[in-house]
């Protein structure tokens, strides 16, 4: 717009540019997210390029969703996902015959355990969500996840006290109910 007025700047057009903003901030927290669970330099830059072009994408959208860095940890997570679904796919070779176990396991239980969680996770609020991934499914070290929310490390302590107990709390206690 000539002058630089930007009044008349929409949602719609607002989100990409939220983006922009946030680029140089996101992009060490991104491609280190990558960097670490990778091991390979090559891959992370891939990864941290079509997590920024799902994000921008997603940024385009008639409702675009609130452009955060931990939200573009949220799309790194999914494309780190997708990148081991491929390579897995990729590099199956089938066996003629499998060997049988020696003492074949019963993971039911622990699957449903599994399912059950995620589905409690799910129902969480997205802050809740992103600090119990990032500590207990990426492994990061509190002060670790506080760096990725952008928070200090106390306070990502208590958020984290809060997020256990709205988990608890949503999680089936044995009898079936909510504990």
């Amino acid at each position: 717009m000539p002058g630089g007025d930007d009044k008349g700047v929409s949602a719609e057009t607002d989100a990409p540019r939220v983006l922009l903003r946030l680029y140089d901030e996101a992009l060490p927290v991104v491609y280190g997210y990558f960097v670490r669970r990778c091991g390979d330099r090559g891959t992370a830059e891939d990864l941290t390029s079509e997590t920024f072009l799902a994000a921008m994408d997603a940024a385009r959208k008639p409702s675009p969703p609130s452009i955060t860095v931990p939200w573009l940890v949220g799309v790194a997570r999914h494309k780190l996902a997708d990148h081991y679904r491929r390579r897995h796919d990729r590099f199956t070779v089938p066996v003629a015959e499998l060997p049988e176990p020696v003492d074949p396991a019963d993971d039911w239980d622990a699957e449903l355990d599994r399912i059950v969680a995620e589905a409690v996770l799910a129902r969480l609020p997205e802050q809740h969500r992103t600090v119990l991934a990032l500590r207990y499914l990426d492994d990061c070290s509190v002060p670790e996840c506080a760096a990725l929310i952008g928070r200090t490390v106390h306070a990502t302590e208590a958020l984290l006290v809060r997020a256990r107990r709205a988990f608890r709390s949503q999680y089936p206690t044995p009898e079936g109910g909510p504990s």
